[in-house]
């Protein structure tokens, strides 16, 4: 083995035993509680809440129109146009064909008018509608601690109960004069 290995082996080993093998400046203890005080805070919560009612509700039910005046426009339109047009053939049978179109037209929108063709009818429709409720609330946010701590008092804020005991870190350090 060379001198250099050596001395670079040794170094290495010092180098990791004094990382590891340092002071030790803190450490954990207990210390007594004399004091526990709940905090609470005020929280606003919103809720949404839903209503829903049953509303009548008029409907207008128009009369059920067929065909009826519309084929049976067309049959008067028919054959009147034929008794009327004078001549034969052709001519004859345009101007029933149009009778007929015109007649089956005029019963159409005769048998579609408003004119007492229809009646109203209530029902129930289901309505629903969503508010948002808005109350306040006190929550507990943890407490206030106070404990003592070789004959000094101390306070600290915690989420949880700390009980009887509470775990403090302690640190220990030399005061250097200059």
């Amino acid at each position: 083995m060379n001198k250099t290995s050596l001395i670079t082996g040794i170094l290495t080993l010092a180098l990791s035993m004094s990382a590891t093998a340092g002071p030790r400046d803190r450490y954990q203890d207990s210390a007594k509680v004399i004091d526990v005080e709940p905090v609470y805070r005020t929280v606003e919560i919103t809720e949404p809440e839903r209503h829903c009612w049953d509303e009548e509700v008029t409907h207008y039910q128009p009369r059920e129109h067929g065909y009826t005046g519309t084929v049976l426009g067309g049959i008067i339109g028919g054959v009147v146009a034929n008794s009327v047009s004078r001549g034969r053939g052709r001519g004859k049978d345009a101007a029933t064909l149009a009778g007929t179109l015109l007649g089956g037209a005029i019963g159409h929108d005769l048998s579609h008018q408003k004119r007492g063709g229809g009646h109203y009818s209530t029902s129930y429709e289901r309505r629903c509608e969503t508010t948002h409720q808005t109350h306040y609330e006190e929550q507990l946010a943890g407490y206030d601690v106070t404990y003592r701590y070789r004959g000094r008092v101390f306070t600290t804020f915690t989420k949880q109960h700390p009980g009887e005991r509470i775990p403090v870190r302690v640190s220990v350090r030399p005061i250097h004069d200059h």
